[in-house]
Parts: structure tokens; sequence; C-alpha cells
């Protein structure tokens, strides 16, 4: 029996994956002497024992490299009050050098950028990067997470939109 692999038109496959509301993160790392950000909605648990994180990140982009240097990320799981960092840091093209300077953030205990307020912020260490297509899924061994008692509504992404506040709740 053989079997024809279907032609899947881009549009219709980002259309019907758009219907999935997802949070939004910043995903950080230091490479040398640089900072390094990228928003991000392709982020999830993976494993509570031990705990295990994944994201998602085009094989092409500098942001790639420089968490495969690094070998330690951070996480920070955006409010909706951080839309314009989430935006800022999903525009292609902006500078490398001082792309956080407009982003209030700190250093968490392994050295990563951590956006202030985020509903909750982690540190992982890259455990495995593995080829999926034209992106790379990173998986992380949590180092380091904090997440404060009563946080604001997070910061969705829907239907290729940001969305989400206290409407939406």
């Amino acid at each position: 029996m053989s079997t024809t692999e279907p032609v899947i038109e881009v549009g219709a496959f980002k259309r019907a994956l758009g219907r999935y509301a997802t949070g939004v993160v910043v995903v950080s790392a230091r490479a040398g002497v640089h900072d390094h950000a990228m928003t991000a909605n392709s982020f999830t648990a993976v494993s509570l024992d031990p705990p295990l994180v994944l994201f998602c990140v085009e094989r092409d982009a500098r942001f790639h490299d420089a968490v495969t240097e690094a070998g330690v990320f951070g996480v920070s799981v955006l409010a909706v009050g951080q839309r314009p960092a989430a935006t800022w840091l999903a525009t292609p093209g902006r500078p490398l050098i001082g792309q956080l300077d407009m982003v209030p953030h700190e250093r968490g205990p392994n050295g990563c950028a951590l956006v202030t307020g985020a509903l909750s912020q982690l540190e992982a260490q890259v455990e495995d990067v593995h080829r999926a297509g034209d992106h790379s899924i990173v998986v992380g061994r949590v180092l380091h997470l904090a997440a404060p008692d009563d946080p604001p509504p997070p910061l969705l992404y829907y239907r290729s939109r940001y969305a989400g506040g206290p409407a939406a709740y």
C-alpha cells in the first residue's frame, strides 16, 4: 500500500493552528557578552520528574545559535500589560545590542534576563536540541523558578493576534 504525503498550504496550516490560544513568553539567553531574547508561544512543560520544559526556535534565527552556545535559557510568562515587550522582541531585524534596554528585566541566579513582573519566571539548562523541520525543539531542565501568588491576567496569542485582559475572563 503506498501513501502520498498530502500537500498542506502554509496559510491554511497557520490559520488552523491559530485557532489554538496560547500563552506568550519571552525566552532569553546570554551568549558571550550579549543578551538575546525572543517572543514565543511554542512553550510547554514536558516532564515533572525531572522538571523539563521545551520551546521551539527557527534554526536560522540568531537566537538558535545563542541558546545553544549559552547552554542556559530563561523564560518569562507574560502578563497582558507586557504586550509591548512581546511585540518588540518579536520584531524581525531588531538590533542585537541593547534589545532589552526598553524591557524591564532582572537577572536570574543563572544569569538569564527575566522580564520584571512576569506571571512566572524560570531558568533552564539545555538538555537536548531536536531538529524538527525548519525549527529546533529545545528541551531544558528547570534550575530555578518563581511565580507570584496573585498574578494579573495572562497575555494570550490567538488567530495571529495578541489577546487577553480583564474583559476576556
